[in-house]
């Protein structure tokens, strides 16, 4: 229906503005919390529009064969920016303190160079050269969004892949969410060692994705999916059980691989099966799912924490999710046999 290249840079345009007006905003001490969710509701939702455009540009841009590699590659450059920009960041923190800038006016600083990082993006999107084939007849929105909806709940496998990455994300990124609690109550530590825990998560998630990107497009991947995310929830209740720093960040090492290796290869699943022309209503349904599960399986969890504890929470959560993984490989074969 519209180039999807255009929905991306309209996207970035909206993050680069409320980005900058942000640092302004810090700049002159004139931020309010009022303005701090205006702004967050606006990146989300250019972020929700520029989210699916994103994952239903790819297929353009390479075959078949290859999109497994390039979903793998896309969750490489997601982690290592999220390794590098709280450094970059922090640097910028030190150097406009020895300058003689306050906290604030450095806070802007760094709210003024993720503005400018948008730059890169928009000018690598620009120098982009996709063919864009318009839609023979053009519906109205409604009826656009009920032909994907319909089109999902037609085809068993996209609902089974669209559940499987809800349920993972509700169950396992309580994992994320309670290193905090883990690093104070737990490890009786500070914050070197959540940061430490951290790294060690996105290190993993490094990995996790280089392995698929050697793997590409393979035999068994929903198979080896079901496979991982059982593993993924064996870990958590390992982790949760786990009283040795050390033995706990080599499992948020292998968790971080585990988790990249199942999201790389069910959203590689989803473009596979979704026809170019619908696509992007497709992948607008399973990141929906995808990115839903995150915020509300942590509300749930950290509810749940506060009444049992973030440890038994683990464990439960660990446990369902290698129960989801065990049904789909034995009472649904839809993903088990892609």
């Amino acid at each position: 229906r519209r180039d999807r290249r255009h929905t991306l840079l309209t996207s970035q345009y909206i993050q680069m503005t409320t980005a900058t007006v942000l640092a302004v905003l810090v700049f002159f001490d004139l931020v309010k919390i009022w303005q701090i969710l205006v702004l967050s509701f606006m990146t989300g939702l250019a972020q929700a529009f520029g989210g699916p455009a994103y994952q239903a540009l790819i297929p353009s841009l390479v075959n078949n064969k290859d999109l497994p590699n390039a979903v793998a590659f896309n969750s490489i450059q997601v982690n290592v920016a999220r390794v590098i920009g709280p450094l970059v960041f922090g640097a910028t923190l030190v150097v406009f303190a020895t300058w003689g800038f306050s906290d604030a006016q450095g806070m802007a600083a760094c709210f003024l160079v993720n503005a400018l990082s948008f730059i890169v993006v928009i000018y690598t999107l620009m120098s982009l050269h996709v063919k864009h084939i318009p839609p023979v007849a053009v519906h109205r929105m409604r009826d656009e969004m009920r032909t994907g909806l319909s089109y999902v709940a037609r085809n068993g496998d996209l609902v089974s892949l669209t559940v499987l990455a809800a349920a993972t994300t509700f169950l396992g990124f309580a994992t994320i969410t309670f290193l905090p609690l883990f690093t104070q109550q737990v490890f009786h530590e500070g914050a070197s060692t959540y940061s430490r825990l951290l790294a060690f998560s996105g290190a993993g998630s490094i990995v996790g994705a280089l392995v698929v990107a050697w793997l590409g497009k393979f035999a068994k991947m929903g198979w080896t999916t079901l496979m991982v995310q059982a593993v993924y929830g064996l870990l958590m209740v390992a982790f949760a059980m786990s009283r040795a720093v050390w033995l706990s960040e080599l499992m948020l090492f292998a968790m971080g691989a585990a988790m990249m290796v199942a999201f790389s290869t069910i959203t590689s699943l989803v473009q596979l099966i979704a026809p170019n022309e619908i696509r992007g209503r497709v992948m607008s349904i399973y990141m929906l799912a995808f990115r839903g599960g995150m915020p509300l399986g942590s509300l749930v969890s950290g509810y749940l924490a506060t009444l049992v504890g973030p440890i038994l929470v683990l464990e439960v959560n660990g446990v369902l999710l290698v129960g989801v993984a065990g049904y789909f490989m034995l009472r649904n074969h839809g993903v088990r046999d892609i």
